[in-house]
C-alpha cells in the first residue's frame, strides 16, 4: 500500500518481478486484499502464484513516521517488519513512508551490532555502464568522523557484493582532492581512513569526479550533501525528458531504473523505494531485494563488525 501509484503500481510492479523471479522464490503481497486480487484477476494472474497478507491500515506520506509505525499495526509496513522481524519473509521492500520505513527498522530488527548509525545507499550511474554508489544519502544529515568511517566499510561491502566491484575504491567528498583542505569534518575523516586496512581507502575527491569511474567506486559524505548530491543527479533525467532529448546514459538517472535502495546497517534487507514509484519501478526493487538476499550482504556485514 506504499507510494503515490498504490496499489495499482506495487500490484503491477510485483506481476513484472513474478515473471523473472526463481520458481522456488515466494513473493509476499501484503495490502488490501480486495484490491489485489482485482488487480491480479484482471492481468490474468494465478491467484495460487502469490501469497497474500491482508492489512486494513495504511501509512501515509504525511503520517509522523514513529508514530504512526506504533499507532497502526495493522498497515502493510508494520506488518512487513513483523514477517521480517519472525523470519517469515526473507525481505522487505516498499516505497511507502521513508521515515516509517527506517522507524520500523530500529524498532524491529533493530541495527547490527556495532554500527552507530545505518544510513542509506544512492546508486551513481557512470558512462562506462557501471555504477558508483555514495553513502550517506539523507538518513543522517549530522555525522561524525567515525560514523563516516564505518560508512566506508559498508559501501566497500555493498560495492563487493552487490556490483561484483574488486578491491573498491574509496574516497571521501570534499572541496578539493588535496588532504588539508575541507570542513573540520572532512579533515578529521581523512585523517582515521587514510591509513585504514579496512578498505581500500584513495583520499579526497571533488564534486566534478564524482561520475568518473576511474576516480571512486564508493563516495563517502554526510545524509545532508549527499541528498543533494542524488536529487541534483535525479533532476539531470527530468530536465532532459522536459526538453525532449533522449540519451540512453541520462536516462539512467530515472530513478525508476534501479526502483529502491537499502538500508546499511540493520539486521535483515531492507529496500525502501521512491514516494512516485511507478510499477518499473518496483519490479526493479524487488529484484534489488532479491539480490541482498542471496549475495549474503547482511551476513557479511554482521562479520565485518563483530
Amino acid at each position: 500500500m506504499g507510494g503515490d501509484n498504490a496499489p495499482e503500481a506495487t500490484t503491477i510492479g510485483a506481476i513484472g518481478a513474478h515473471k523473472t523471479l526463481p520458481k522456488d522464490m515466494s513473493l509476499v503481497l501484503i495490502g488490501d486484499q480486495k484490491s489485489i486480487v482485482e488487480i491480479l484477476t484482471r492481468e490474468g494472474e494465478n491467484l495460487d502464484d502469490y501469497e497474500i497478507i491482508p492489512s486494513t491500515e495504511v501509512i501515509s506520506m504525511q503520517d509522523h513516521p514513529a508514530k504512526a509505525f506504533a499507532k497502526k499495526p495493522n498497515s502493510s509496513i508494520a506488518i512487513g517488519f513483523k514477517l521480517l522481524m519472525t523470519k517469515k519473509i526473507d525481505g522487505f521492500a516498499s516505497a511507502g513512508n521513508t521515515g516509517a520505513m527506517l522507524a520500523g527498522s530500529m524498532y524491529t530488527v533493530k541495527q547490527v551490532p556495532g554500527i552507530i548509525r545505518p544510513c542509506l545507499i544512492g546508486p551513481l550511474p557512470r558512462h562506462d555502464g557501471s555504477f558508483g554508489i555514495m553513502l550517506d544519502v539523507g538518513l543522517n544529515p549530522d555525522c561524525k568522523p567515525d560514523i563516516l568511517y564505518q560508512y566506508a566499510i559498508l559501501g566497500d561491502l555493498y560495492s563487493k557484493y552487490i556490483y561484483n566491484v574488486d578491491n573498491p575504491k574509496v574516497a571521501l567528498l570534499n572541496l578539493g582532492s588535496e588532504e588539508e583542505k575541507g570542513s573540520l569534518l572532512t579533515k578529521a575523516t581523512h585523517e582515521l581512513m587514510k591509513d585504514s586496512s579496512d578498505f581500500n581507502f584513495i583520499g579526497n575527491i571533488e564534486g566534478n569526479d564524482i561520475l568518473d569511474p576511474d576516480k571512486s567506486d564508493v563516495i563517502i559524505t554526510d545524509g545532508f550533501t549527499g541528498n543533494v548530491v542524488l536529487k541534483l543527479s535525479e533532476s539531470y533525467y527530468e530536465i532532459f525528458k522536459k526538453r525532449n532529448v533522449e540519451d540512453d546514459y541520462i536516462n539512467r538517472f530515472n530513478p525508476h531504473e534501479y526502483g529502491g535502495t537499502p538500508v546499511l546497517g540493520v539486521n535483515a534487507p531492507v529496500i525502501v523505494g521512491h514516494g512516485a514509484s511507478n510499477p518499473q519501478a518496483i519490479e526493479n526493487m524487488i529484484l534489488h531485494t532479491k539480490s541482498v538476499i542471496e549475495t549474503g550482504l547482511i551476513e557479511k556485514i554482521k562479520e565485518a563488525f563483530e
